[in-house]
């Protein structure tokens, strides 16, 4: 995956269902990040037919690590306001389970992509204007690159996922002693 960058977006809109069920932007269009890029309408069009036409997949991964795969999306979808992800922990790995209790206890609740640029723009302030970007990943990330984006906190975690949350927590506590 040599060349490959990654762009943050904490969308606010991440939910995670009793079923391990994410959903949320991992990127949104026309928003400025820190790196100064900002992605426009259509950068994914070209990127996703090619991937559905392969019979591909964009790979669910956690901090952008290809030897981590931690659940699967279900749906990536390029709509007016960014790309829409859909998809699902795997719960039956360990990096499920545990992507999955860190999101139930709030210390992890962002997207990030993993791309390859393939056109863009220079714009006058120094960024970019990514126009087409061949998508490789979506992760699960900690760090946002759009820090003003938060995601709601959640007060209680229905479920499947609660119950790996206490699962973890109570097994960390055990080896605590």
């Amino acid at each position: 995956m040599q060349g490959l960058e990654t762009k943050f977006h904490q969308p606010g809109a991440v939910a995670l269902d009793g079923e391990a069920v994410i959903r949320g932007y991992a990127s949104v269009f026309g928003v400025v990040d820190q790196g100064g890029d900002q992605v426009m309408p259509g950068a994914y069009t070209a990127s996703l037919r090619r991937l559905k036409a392969a019979g591909g997949k964009v790979r669910m991964l956690w901090q952008h690590d290809q030897a981590q795969p931690i659940g699967v999306w279900d749906e990536v979808v390029e709509d007016a306001h960014g790309l829409r992800v859909t998809g699902r922990l795997l719960t039956e790995v360990e990096k499920g389970r545990e992507a999955a209790a860190l999101m139930a206890a709030g210390a992890v609740d962002g997207l990030s992509i993993g791309y390859r640029t393939l056109k863009s723009e220079k714009r006058t302030d120094g960024g970019r204007n990514l126009i087409e970007l061949e998508l490789w990943e979506v992760s699960l990330v900690t760090f946002p690159m759009l820090p003003v984006a938060r995601v709601a906190a959640k007060t209680s975690v229905p479920g499947l996922i609660g119950t790996f949350a206490q699962g973890i927590e109570a097994a960390r506590l055990a080896l605590r002693g």
